[in-house]
């Protein structure tokens, strides 16, 4: 652990890394902390942007093949082997629960439109219930790193005022020049936690409303085809 310097001892302007050094084992390992939260929130967000946007596509361009097709019913069956497409997954899902619904009311002989339509919704509402929970993976993390750096970084410098007042408290003369630095390497803890906070909550608002628009895409999905199923099906 390294020795704690007197202010005289330091450039009049000191650099991040001189302050980091003066912290405790406690600041500095909240820190340390932070900065792995930073580059998983960075991680996150990147990660998140790209694979939204790649879901996106692939949503657009299933649709789009489905929209130039007269029937869904009797589509192959490739069109429901997608399942790493989220439209594609809810198509399939769908279809299988239609065909599913009339294979077991003719065993039955209560076969009717009406039940195979209802399962079908069904299987509509679970699908999009899974996607939705998809699209919101990761989310949570990076709201928590939004909430919590900012609280680590204030318990950080509360630690170490508290420590710098402690160690001044036992001097027989206190002056500026002895508390400076303390208080300096305290309050670095709050910058790392306000560093990592602020860029975090500007892409998680971003992350938030792309979600929230590919949610609301992937309904009026569900109910289009919701539509063209029983349509098809009179």
């Amino acid at each position: 652990m390294p020795m704690p310097l007197m202010l005289s001892e330091l450039p009049i302007a000191m650099s991040v890394i001189q302050i980091f050094l003066i912290c405790d084992i406690v600041g500095q390992v909240i820190i340390g902390g932070l900065a792995i939260f930073s580059l998983i929130a960075w991680t996150i967000m990147f990660g998140k942007h790209f694979e939204l946007k790649r879901l996106r596509l692939l949503n657009h361009t299933f649709e789009s093949k489905l929209n130039d097709e007269r029937s869904l019913l009797d589509l192959p069956e490739s069109y429901r082997n997608h399942r790493a497409i989220p439209y594609a997954d809810m198509f399939a899902d769908a279809v299988e629960s239609y065909w599913r619904a009339a294979a077991i009311g003719k065993e039955k002989e209560r076969d009717s439109t009406r039940a195979r339509l209802e399962h079908a919704e069904n299987a509509l509402q679970r699908s999009l219930g899974r996607q939705t929970l998809r699209y919101e993976s990761s989310m949570i993390f990076l709201a928590t790193i939004v909430s919590g750096a900012p609280f680590m970084g204030l318990l950080g410098t509360v630690w170490g005022v508290m420590g710098a007042f402690s160690a001044v408290s036992v001097q027989q003369t206190a002056s500026i020049q002895t508390l400076a630095p303390g208080v300096s390497a305290a309050l670095l803890t709050t910058i790392a936690g306000l560093v990592v906070a602020i860029p975090s909550m500007f892409g998680y608002n971003f992350l938030l409303a792309s979600t929230r628009r590919l949610i609301t895409e992937m309904e009026n999905y569900a109910s289009s085809l919701a539509d063209r199923l029983e349509l098809e099906s009179d």
